[in-house]
């Protein structure tokens, strides 16, 4: 991933309604979801979803696939962990980043 991914995929999340979007997504795993049970799930108006899964798909995060009359919308993991690899590619100065009990915080 490169910093104009990044900075794209950030964006796209930097929206409450599109990470909740992305979240479900998440949850639903490989077998994706319809905009219709996303709306439904989420309380959200479909023409305003469509326009959030769009701006998801433009930065990588989301793939659709036509199923017969359906369209089916998946997180795509890849670009994410990539996201997450490029956040994190230098953390601790380099060296094996590990959360430890002592690191951890009790709230």
């Amino acid at each position: 991933m490169n910093e104009d991914q990044a900075v794209s995929a950030l964006n796209a999340l930097a929206h409450t309604q599109r990470l909740r979007v992305f979240r479900a997504l998440i949850v639903a795993g490989p077998e994706g979801m319809t905009p219709s049970t996303l709306a439904d799930q989420l309380d959200v108006a479909r023409n305003t979803l469509s326009f959030h899964l769009k701006e998801l798909a433009h930065a990588g995060l989301v793939t659709i696939e036509q199923q017969g009359r359906n369209l089916i919308y998946r997180a795509e993991y890849g670009h994410m962990n990539g996201l997450i690899g490029y956040l994190t590619e230098h953390c601790c100065q380099g060296g094996v980043c590990e959360v430890t009990e002592s690191t951890r915080c009790d709230c």
